[in-house]
């Protein structure tokens, strides 16, 4: 027997590229489950040991405990009490073993090897798989489908290595075929056993941005950056570009000539159709060049926010903007990372109108001054009672007819709004539990908002669900989570 195993490990190792002592090692895991298999059946915890001479192919077999704690033997079989050992010979942790009869290398321990043997072998396959294409993960891997199901497609990558291309990583009209040839971006690379090994996908910003590298060497030598990518795949994308060299046109490098460079990608895309914009640190020319081709009339920004509102002279410009379906809006928005909200210049200057009327009417309630003047405060640009109350008093400066004496009396008049309002709602204010106050990762910001929610006690938070208090501004989803379940601790206590 000592000669078939080493056959065994010769002819496996010379064929599959195996380091020997892998395959010595799982012929030992056989001969350990076959030991017990044959002579432990009714004690399937016992612990065994085979050691092969890596030489000769000759084996042993031992079976061994652990010694343990009095209070921790609970397993005989395997496991012995430091009482009915000599203490001084033995400690805690030792292992006593005592050799035993070696059963022969049969036909289930010859079968229990080669199901190891065959694992080894997939595991060190994936293994150089890995090895090979982990330094190309965000690149371009051409294959050909080898395998169409309903959740996705295997490419054969050649050398043995397979990729996975699943139907919600492919473009929306696209269907593949067996034999077919497919390029696709290598997303990611799974070294465990669970799941495909090589995730392929044509939907991702970086398969259009790995495109536009392939195609436009301007791309590919850092001469010109790609800085931001919106895509609704196999529909309409925007990339916006800058460059350093003020003699290169970075749109007309990445469209080309009579627009080869561009649509080479977008046929390699399916006819997505592609916009290429200019990159500016100015978010207002940013998002007017975002909305090309349509003609913006002007844009208020609110940075603080990420918002802003574009305003169009015409329907056509404004339909032009929004685009089919709202696709050229949407990427806009995404491309630039601001909410933008279309509107015509007529529904702006309504809206403004709108909002002009309630701050002058703010004014002409709460300050109890007439309307004239509100519409003046209003006019110079104050939007709250606070701004009123706390501005330099130079401010006033620009309204005909007010001197200091005046303007005196109407910041105290706002200052005394703002105090009035504050001891309304201190009077109003719930106080939270101090178990509540107390409960980890709780915040008394946040505490407080729930007691706005009439949220005060342990039990009142417990019996809430996970959106009823997500919205509260630092909470979140998974902090509401983490505190609903600390407050229904205090139930199973």
């Amino acid at each position: 027997m000592s000669r078939e195993i080493l056959t065994v490990v010769e002819t496996v190792s010379n064929e599959k590229g195996l380091d020997p002592d892998d395959i010595f090692g799982a012929i030992e895991q056989a001969l350990v489950f076959s030991t017990k298999k044959k002579v432990y059946t009714e004690q399937p915890e016992v612990a065994i040991r085979v050691a092969i001479d890596r030489k000769t192919g000759d084996y042993d077999t031992y079976r061994y405990w652990t010694v343990v704690a009095d209070e921790d033997h609970e397993m005989p079989a395997c496991q012995k009490a430091i009482s009915d050992l000599d203490e001084n010979e033995y400690q805690i942790g030792d292992i006593i073993e005592e050799q035993i009869e070696s059963i022969e290398f049969g036909r289930i321990a010859a079968t229990q090897a080669k199901q190891v043997i065959i694992q080894k072998i997939r595991e060190a396959e994936r293994a150089l798989i890995a090895d090979a294409f982990e330094a190309r993960v965000g690149e371009l891997i051409t294959g050909e489908v080898k395998k169409a199901s309903r959740d996705g497609y295997v490419i054969d990558l050649g050398d043995g290595a397979e990729g996975y291309l699943a139907k919600d990583q492919t473009l929306p009209r696209e269907m593949l075929r067996p034999k077919s040839r497919v390029t696709a971006l290598l997303a990611k690379v799974n070294r465990d056993g669970r799941g495909s090994q090589l995730v392929l996908s044509r939907t991702s910003n970086e398969m259009l941005v790995a495109l536009m590298t392939k195609e436009v060497p301007e791309i590919s030598e850092g001469i010109i950056e790609i800085r931001d990518v919106a895509r609704l795949p196999g529909l309409r994308a925007k990339i916006s570009v800058k460059t350093g060299d003020s003699r290169i046109d970075p749109v007309g490098a990445c469209i080309g000539m009579r627009g080869a460079r561009i649509q080479a990608v977008q046929q390699e895309l399916d006819g997505e159709r592609i916009d290429v914009v200019v990159w500016s640190d100015d978010p207002a020319q940013y998002i007017i060049s975002s909305l090309e081709p349509a003609d913006v009339s002007s844009i208020v920004l609110d940075e603080d926010n990420q918002t802003a509102d574009i305003i169009f002279g015409a329907n056509d410009q404004l339909a032009r903007a929004i685009g089919s379906q709202g696709q050229n809006v949407r990427l806009a928005s995404d491309l630039t990372g601001y909410k933008l909200n279309m509107m015509l210049e007529s529904e702006y200057l309504e809206r403004q109108k709108s909002e002009s009327e309630a701050i002058i009417t703010l004014f002409y309630e709460r300050l109890e001054v007439d309307r004239d003047l509100a519409e003046a405060l209003a006019e110079i640009g104050f939007t709250t009672i606070e701004e009123v109350a706390y501005v330099p008093a130079e401010t006033f400066y620009d309204i005909d007819g007010l001197d200091d004496e005046t303007i005196g009396a109407i910041q105290e008049r706002a200052k005394e709004v703002i105090i009035n309002d504050e001891l309304i709602k201190q009077q109003n204010i719930k106080e939270p539990s101090g178990e509540l106050l107390a409960l980890e990762e709780m915040t008394p910001a946040i505490a407080y908002k729930l007691a706005e929610r009439d949220i005060i006690t342990l039990d009142d938070l417990a019996e809430q669900a996970v959106f009823d208090i997500e919205d509260i501004e630092g909470m979140g989803s998974e902090l509401a989570g983490k505190l609903i379940m600390a407050a229904r601790q205090s139930w199973f206590e």
